[in-house]
């Protein structure tokens, strides 16, 4: 999609807080803001209601929007990931037609999901592999979704691109080489690897220690994906991406110690313009990502 059909602004419903940004030329996001939620106003869920204080959640989305959004009403909704399963599947190949292909990934998806696939709103991207086709399905129910979508469409917007949060940080990730992207957020550690541009391994694994979590415990939780991915597809992991820790620092020896992999910030000041304001770049890797993509 090119600049002009893709929305240029962002908003991210988290767990603990609102956040938007706004691109106005590729590759720089200009403008962001955030506003806090009350513990509790968001609890992001696969299956029971994720809004649990709507009014303030609202509020919340207009004033954080409105505050940067300009003329904008298109708006790429980033959602927890924690109410979105992705997964990966593999075909041999896939039926031409959409449709048919859409009934195909839910048919292998059914046994999967811990809700009922015929009440799922389903997206899926398609990648060429080895084998065939690897296809990247994003699920959820279709009443989480339209819970968050109304929010938007009730302050003003149109929420006419959604993504789960750590899909989205993706986009801001350059991914030539072997790449581990770990994101950690209020509920979930987002795990994905990616090799050539290609998304070969996605795990989200549940947090109880939030955005707490040590840089030791952290490459603890990711260690048995690294592995994983080496001993199935024999390749090192070169670089990694780290972002929702306030200090990467304390993270950097010990992922560097399982792999010898440099470490970065995923979102780093070359992405955000100096109209970044006082919002901390370690939060922004949704909405950055979904408009860098």
């Amino acid at each position: 999609m090119g600049m002009t059909s893709k929305p240029q602004l962002a908003c991210e419903v988290a767990a603990d807080r609102v956040l938007a940004a706004r691109i106005s030329e590729p590759g720089t996001v200009d403008m962001c803001a955030a506003s806090e939620l009350a513990p509790g106003c968001v609890v992001p869920d696969m299956v029971e209601a994720n809004l649990r204080d709507r009014g303030r959640i609202l509020d919340s989305v207009r004033q954080t929007l409105d505050s940067l959004s300009g003329r904008y009403r298109d708006v790429i909704a980033v959602l927890p990931d924690a109410a979105i399963r992705v997964v990966l599947l593999d075909f041999d190949s896939l039926p031409t037609k959409r449709d048919d292909a859409e009934g195909v990934v839910r048919f292998r998806l059914k046994k999967s999901l811990p809700f009922d696939v015929d009440k799922a709103k389903i997206s899926y991207h398609t990648q060429t592999s080895s084998s065939g086709v690897r296809l990247v399905a994003a699920v959820a129910l279709t009443s989480v979704i339209e819970e968050y979508e109304s929010v938007f469409r009730e302050a003003g917007y149109s929420p006419g691109v959604v993504l789960p949060s750590m899909l989205a940080a993706l986009g801001a990730a350059d991914a030539d080489r072997p790449t581990l992207v770990v994101k950690v957020d209020a509920r979930t550690i987002g795990i994905a690897i990616l090799d050539k541009q290609q998304l070969l391994l996605f795990r989200n694994l549940e947090n109880p220690r939030g955005v707490t979590i040590s840089g030791e415990q952290l490459a603890d939780e990711v260690y048995p994906s690294i592995v994983f991915f080496q001993d199935t597809y024999h390749l090192n992991i070169e670089r990694i991406f780290v972002a929702g820790l306030a200090d990467v620092g304390g993270a950097v020896p010990a992922l560097r110690a399982q792999t010898g992999a440099e470490v970065h910030e995923l979102v780093g000041a070359a992405q955000l313009g100096s109209g970044a304001g006082s919002v901390p770049k370690w939060r922004m890797a949704g909405v950055v990502g979904a408009l860098l993509s």
